[in-house]
């Protein structure tokens, strides 16, 4: 039994499939394998256990969104009905991968870095490939290099403002550089609800005026909503995280601040092992990143 499942978790999709229907049917084994060889199991041996191929990326973003399905079935009454948008992070991962769920219906998708962003979102092969890709800074953004940023082919937004500071150098840039007077660049403010000094973004307090004044300053720049990390692996089982229900609040006092429709505001919430929780929560914005594409790569 044991051999059994080792060799499962080292072969293809297609190997997999085939022993498990051949090598197995209809006995007592096949039984109990199918039972041990659970979603998250696959997953961790995908990320872990080998290279990364096409097909494993297709498995898992599949499964991604079949748990985001489920996830929204569980939202609260009155909640945002709205299906959240899937940022895939492919951060230090290879263009064949993007390339893999690009073709399969995923396309936004997440990265880090501004140099790799910048080096992905000029890739002849994926602007060829991918035309309708829509890439998301969703890493921390020095005012440097917002020029960079804004000339990026296919950026669709920046998650991380989180001073008038910057939120100003990105509107100057976007004004000089965009392509149309009508166009404007999505944003969302960064909110650092778990106020760990080494994470990024505005405190809950300061949201409501950083809001007020992307809104009323940076012509350029259209608000999409507010955007955090949180705690790393919060023990959902002590209840709900406080850092998700700080932003959900947060939410809800910027929008009474500035006379908003609440649900006019995003809330992007939620990574690969949270995902769930914070769609449950209201979250319409996750980013998610080994679930899909396996542990990421030491960065060079």
């Amino acid at each position: 039994m044991g051999h059994f499942i080792k060799t499962l978790l080292t072969v293809n999709i297609t190997q997999r499939k085939y022993l498990l229907k051949k090598v197995a049917p209809l006995s007592c084994l096949h039984t109990r394998v199918a039972r041990q060889l659970n979603t998250d199991q696959l997953v961790s041996s995908r990320s872990k256990s080998r290279k990364m191929t096409e097909s494993d990326v297709i498995l898992g973003l599949q499964e991604v969104r079949d748990k985001i399905k489920a996830a929204c079935s569980k939202r609260p009454p009155g909640a945002n009905a709205a299906e959240p948008r899937l940022v895939a992070v492919s951060k230090t991962k290879p263009k064949e991968l993007i390339i893999a769920a690009y073709n399969v219906g995923q396309r936004h998708f997440g990265e880090n870095y501004v140099q790799e962003l910048d080096e992905k979102s000029h890739d002849a092969e994926l602007l060829d490939l991918c035309p309708d890709i829509c890439w998301n800074l969703i890493g921390h953004l020095q005012r440097n290099k917002v020029n960079k940023v804004v000339q990026m082919p296919n950026l669709f937004m920046v998650e991380t403002v989180d001073s008038e500071k910057l939120a100003t150098a990105l509107n100057n840039a976007y004004e000089k550089y965009r392509k149309s007077s009508e166009s404007r660049l999505k944003v969302m403010i960064q909110v650092n609800t778990s106020g760990e000094k080494e994470k990024s973004g505005c405190s809950p307090e300061d949201a409501s005026s950083l809001v007020q004044y992307v809104k009323d300053k940076c012509p350029c720049l259209e608000l999409a909503g507010l955007m955090t990390i949180g705690q790393y692996n919060f023990d959902l089982s002590t209840g709900p995280n406080p850092d998700f229900l700080s932003l959900v609040a947060c939410r809800k006092e910027v929008a009474s601040k500035l006379g908003l429709e609440e649900n006019s505001l995003e809330l992007s919430m939620g990574m690969s092992t949270d995902y769930e929780h914070a769609i449950e929560l209201g979250s319409t914005n996750v980013r998610v990143g080994t679930s899909i594409f396996g542990e990421r790569q030491k960065k060079q």
